[in-house]
């Protein structure tokens, strides 16, 4: 990266600028042994032409071709959405090629909980699970209940919090559409945060509460925290119980059981090998692959090397960055099952008239991405270096260790429902137009790409990884948001959990038909 001070040359073949800070008309700034005159006000991380640009050549950035010219473009002019081509280089894939192998760091732990079936938990919650929007309501009712008159008197545990959706019905029983929504609940019913949960339904959906606990094998956990009876149910449905009013009763009354042993819980030292950490990216700018992913990308490099898990996901927001990936596959076996997720979404926008190219989105073109090749390079830098070990479906449970993908939409509630079924225990979220996300139960960890925003938004950014920027190193401030995310994981609260943020961001990935 140039040490120049109104713009960043992020690579030597780059024919292409990026403004440090909003550029005016007949501004110069140095490129190489040059010196180019801006010919038009260029925005904040908007990119300014280099070199002349003949139409139809290569815009390069990051050292990659992220589109083409639309007509010929002159030094010194703005390079954006008016004047550039997507093109996507399909000269074919390599697999295997490019794999790091990490020394060994001395052991590091988090404190964190032990849970009873060996997992290992950042946060101590309880959960009421709706099956279908139906049960929404109720289950709201039951989490404020018990949050009300009760939680007062157990300070370990951390809240309760309704799962609900919009979802749970109209689509054709046992479809895919049904086993993955029961795939997702579980992932949360079982999660390593939770203590204890409790299923609602209405009686009456497809998505029975009795098949999601049948295909995904579901134990009452608060059974076992409760000495091991029986007789609490894991199931409780409306239309069987007699209404919403004597749900509410019975539900507040079987979880009041479990919250005893639910707070008889302390946090002991876990080795960081047991974290698995989800990587999000939502609101981006130009300077998101400048400043906060290649730093989280560092960060999740460090855990890689302690043994932890690490998780990219957003399938749509790596298209035209794939074959990065594909050269870090530990097989091509591997690589394979990532181009298959590449090809099905390729058809899933053919059958619904849509187009991944039409991402990125409005406000991330304001920020200064073009094309979704400009976009998909900066987010595949979350993921730093390391090997691809496996691709994993949406909510699929990930059981590797070290860096894996899991396939979702670019959606960031969905993407992170997904993340967080898996098992994710904790996620670092970049932004550059900000974000107020939120998840429960894993904690989000906000990081900003520009000092900007951070300074505008302070209530809501963790770390602020624009001082990239201003000369800060991407291993100086990947190395602060690794110490953060295990601080994170032992107990301190991120912005978002101030401020009680996360009870409205579960929401299940329903890719078929709704009827």
């Amino acid at each position: 990266m140039s040490d120049i001070s109104s713009v960043l040359i992020l690579h030597a073949s780059d024919n292409i600028a990026v403004a440090r800070r909003a550029l005016r008309s007949g501004e110069d700034f140095a490129f190489g042994a040059s010196a180019v005159t801006v010919t038009e006000p260029i925005p904040l991380f908007h990119k300014v032409a280099a070199q002349p640009i003949p139409k139809g050549s290569p815009i390069r950035k990051f050292g990659q071709p992220i589109g083409s010219a639309a007509c010929d473009i002159a030094p010194g002019q703005w390079v954006h959405t008016h004047n550039v081509s997507l093109d996507r280089d399909r000269a074919g894939y390599q697999f295997s090629t490019e794999l790091l192998q990490f020394p060994v760091p001395p052991a590091r732990t988090f404190q964190g909980f032990r849970r009873r079936n060996g997992s290992a938990g950042t946060r101590n919650y309880i959960a009421v699970i709706s099956t279908v929007n139906c049960s929404a309501t109720t289950s709201r009712y039951v989490a404020q209940e018990l949050a009300r008159t009760d939680l007062s008197r157990y300070p370990n545990i951390d809240g309760v919090i309704p799962i609900v959706h919009k979802s749970g019905c109209a689509f054709a029983w046992n479809s895919d559409d049904h086993l993955l929504l029961n795939r997702t609940l579980a992932g949360f019913a079982r999660h390593p945060n939770i203590a204890a949960c409790i299923v609602l339904g209405l009686g009456c959906e497809t998505a029975q509460a009795s098949h999601l606990q049948e295909t995904q094998g579901l134990v009452q956990l608060g059974g076992a925290l409760a000495g091991g009876r029986d007789d609490l149910p894991m199931i409780l449905n409306i239309q069987e119980v007699g209404g919403v009013r004597k749900t509410v009763d019975r539900a507040v009354s079987v979880l009041r059981e479990m919250l005893p042993a639910a707070n008889d819980v302390r946090r002991v030292p876990i080795p960081l090998s047991e974290l698995t950490l989800g990587l999000q990216c939502g609101g981006s700018d130009g300077a998101s692959g400048i400043t906060a992913n290649p730093a989280l990308g560092y960060a999740s490099d460090l855990l890689v090397a302690h043994g932890a898990g690490s998780v990219l996901a957003e399938t749509p927001e790596v298209y035209g960055a794939e074959q990065l990936l594909t050269r870090r596959s530990i097989s091509r076996e591997v690589g394979e099952k990532l181009l298959e997720r590449i090809r099905w979404w390729e058809d899933y926008a053919r059958r619904n008239n849509a187009s991944i190219d039409n991402n990125p989105s409005w406000g991330n073109k304001q920020g200064g991405l073009t094309t979704i090749i400009e976009k998909s390079l900066g987010a595949v830098a979350k993921g730093g270096t390391a090997p691809l070990l496996d691709v994993y479906q949406f909510a699929e449970p990930i059981t590797s260790r070290g860096f894996t993908f899991m396939d979702t939409p670019g959606y960031d509630p969905i993407s992170v429902t997904g993340l967080v079924a898996g098992g994710c225990q904790i996620v670092v979220f970049t932004t550059g137009r900000g974000s107020c996300f939120g998840c429960k139960p894993a904690p989000t960890i906000k990081v900003s790409t520009n000092t900007q925003l951070f300074n505008r938004m302070q209530d809501d950014m963790d770390i602020n990884a624009g001082s990239i920027i201003d000369g800060e190193s991407v291993e100086s401030a990947g190395t602060r948001l690794f110490e953060k995310i295990i601080s994170v994981a032992s107990g301190e609260q991120t912005l978002s959990e101030q401020q009680g943020i996360g009870d409205e961001e579960f929401c299940p990935w329903m890719p078929g038909p709704i009827f």
